[in-house]
């Protein structure tokens, strides 16, 4: 099961990417997290990990699996018998950047569970993506 959402935002690729890798201040611009802690000292890469706590979920242990600097990253938890995968991808799109968050989830509780979890998983991917637009194009008005 997959879904996602893409947003324009108007903000350098370099903004959007740099707020997007500072995943403990997430709660500070979304309201689907309300705490991210980096459980690593070391930069953000392949193989940080970070505890991520989100309204109404268990507290969950996220891992980075791939990263490419300034344009994207992927992370995978595994959660009551669900593999989740959520990918967070920019692109340049004119003067403004383009980012789409996609989640994965696979196993059998995520078949059984789709029909009821779409819609509020639909949603927590619409509005971490519009805190994050409003967030960066705030940040570069103010730049």
């Amino acid at each position: 099961m997959i879904l996602e959402n893409t947003k324009l935002i108007n903000a350098s690729p370099d903004r959007v990417w740099s707020v997007t890798q500072d995943i403990e201040h997430w709660p500070n611009w979304t309201p689907t997290m309300t705490s991210v802690t980096k459980l690593d000292d070391a930069p953000f890469e392949v193989g940080c990990r970070a505890k991520i706590k989100q309204p109404g979920q268990p507290e969950c242990e996220w891992r980075v699996t791939q990263l490419s600097e300034g344009t994207g990253f992927t992370w995978e938890t595994r959660v009551r018998g669900i593999s989740i995968s959520a990918t967070h991808e920019l692109s340049v799109q004119g003067s403004g950047t383009q980012n789409t968050l996609r989640l994965t989830m696979q196993g059998v509780m995520a078949t059984l569970l789709w029909p009821l979890i779409r819609p509020s998983v639909k949603r927590s991917l619409e509005t971490e993506n519009a805190g994050l637009k409003a967030h960066c194009e705030a940040m570069e008005q103010g730049a």
